[in-house]
């Protein structure tokens, strides 16, 4: 028997357990992945090995100290008010730490949780109701129809558009953004993404203003800044050394953040400094093409800031950029720039380094 085990009243699929090897017999049914995650948690081992999933550089293992997802699973636990017999849907691949700790929370808090294929619509094939759930931005995009069937859900692993967000403000369900990395066990952060005038603090919370718009740190996590202003972690019940980040964020309090961008992509352009990611999301409203801005060598400036648009050149939206009254005069490019096609990743992200290099003299 492994050191550690799981709360009597876990279910999964509907189905209860009176021992891990029982469990295991189970979940060899379910997939490979789900199998070989619960083989490892019940192992005499201290800690599992999880892969990176690569986002912000290299793909990499690292191992996780298996008290230390526990005491992840229970302040998550708190911060949601999702105890015992919670009814939870698993919809994440189990190869990545989110869905692994789905499986964790489901153990230690002992929930009810159904596991259905990683899909981009996950709630299409069922009825079932559930009290809580994870997914990514696209699974929640395509699952608008469905999603009342979620009371509270966390999105992550990627940015959540302002269009989503306006398209989710006045549904049932309690929708959530993560802030967190593999390395702090998922999120240490979170905000809510819709019907926000509920919050404390009334209307300003919404997503108009999204000044007042911040991530809450999750149970044990204190916050703090670099002289980079990056946004510093210390959270010593899920990661032994305090996390130094690139997130460039506006700290509101020592639980509290509004973030800003990341550090690798700040643009210095004649000492002002610019976060591409801040102004994306302004320009978001006017352009429906792919789009992102950037800094290019500048000899005057150091940096000048331009936009590239995927797709023909289009006068509309060289007019429309121009005269956007939310950007300040820093925020407007200088010149911007028309590509039939960006270069991307595997998985459909752009190579911003690389569609850049097509546009710039070599």
């Amino acid at each position: 028997m492994g050191k550690f085990t799981f709360h009597k009243s876990f279910q999964l699929n509907g189905v209860s357990f009176s021992s891990e090897e029982e469990l295991l017999r189970y979940s060899r049914t379910i997939n490979v992945s789900v199998f070989s995650f619960l083989s490892e948690w019940f192992a005499k081992e201290d800690v599992v090995v999880v892969q990176t999933s690569g986002s912000t550089g290299k793909p990499k293992l690292i191992p996780l100290q298996k008290a230390y997802m526990v005491n992840s699973a229970k302040a998550t636990g708190t911060f949601f008010d999702i105890q015992e017999n919670t009814t939870a849907l698993l919809c994440l691949s189990t190869d990545y730490i989110a869905g692994k700790m789905m499986l964790v929370r489901a153990l230690v808090l002992g929930w009810k949780l159904d596991i259905v294929e990683a899909v981009s619509n996950p709630l299409r094939e069922t009825n079932k109701h559930y009290d809580f759930s994870a997914m990514v931005p696209m699974q929640l995009q395509n699952s608008l129809k469905e999603i009342h069937q979620v009371k509270k859900l966390i999105v992550g692993g990627g940015a959540v558009s302002n269009e989503l967000i306006k398209e989710i403000q006045n549904l049932p369900t309690a929708i959530f953004a993560t802030y967190g990395m593999t390395e702090t066990i998922t999120h240490i952060a979170v905000k809510k993404l819709n019907n926000c005038a509920s919050l404390t603090g009334g209307i300003t919370n919404h997503p108009a203003n999204k000044e007042n718009f911040h991530y809450k740190a999750l149970p044990h996590v204190q916050l703090s800044q670099d002289n980079r202003n990056c946004l510093v972690i210390d959270a010593p019940k899920v990661a032994e050394e305090r996390i130094v980040t690139n997130d460039v964020v506006r700290l509101i309090s020592t639980t509290s953040f509004e973030w800003l961008g990341r550090y690798d992509n700040v643009i210095n352009s004649g000492g002002v400094k610019l976060h591409p990611e801040k102004i994306e999301e302004k320009l978001a409203n006017i352009i429906t093409h792919r789009f992102f801005v950037a800094g290019i060598p500048d000899k005057r400036l150091g940096e000048r800031l331009i936009l590239v648009v995927e797709g023909k050149e289009n006068s509309v939206i060289s007019n429309e950029v121009s005269n956007l009254a939310v950007l300040s005069k820093y925020e407007i490019p200088k010149e911007i720039y028309f590509i039939p096609k960006f270069i991307e990743t595997a998985t459909k992200k752009i190579q911003r380094k690389k569609t850049l290099a097509k546009i710039l003299p070599h």
